[in-house]
């Protein structure tokens, strides 16, 4: 019932940036998480950041002082900023975003299709 829509995966060199971005649609009542994980192939999927709607973050150890999250609560969209990228960054980076939908009252927890992360070295 929520869908997630990512942009802005792409091909970098080492040392580059990527502005990931991901917006959720639907009658949304509440906003609990939303976040960005990655799959590398032959690897589980992570949790690389996440913010909740009071603000509260997390970040993967290996990305801190690197990747910032921010939240737009009124357009339900997140931004991942990815700086100084390095080549074990590469991975399939999905969005992901849970909460309560209007009306209903029901408990979502959605996913976006997956945007391609590459970073060369």
């Amino acid at each position: 019932q929520v869908q997630l829509v990512e942009s802005g995966g792409g091909y970098v060199q080492a040392g580059g940036s990527l502005r990931l971005s991901c917006a959720a649609s639907g009658s949304i009542f509440i906003m609990n998480r939303m976040g960005w994980y990655r799959q590398a192939p032959g690897k589980q999927r992570e949790l690389v950041a996440a913010i909740t709607s009071t603000g509260t973050l997390n970040y993967a150890d290996s990305v801190k002082g690197r990747f910032t999250i921010s939240r737009d609560n009124a357009k339900n969209t997140v931004v991942l900023q990815m700086n100084s990228l390095k080549p074990e960054d590469t991975a399939v980076y999905y969005c992901n975003a849970y909460g309560v939908v209007a009306g209903t009252l029901k408990q979502f927890d959605s996913w976006g299709q997956g945007t391609q992360v590459t970073v060369s070295s």
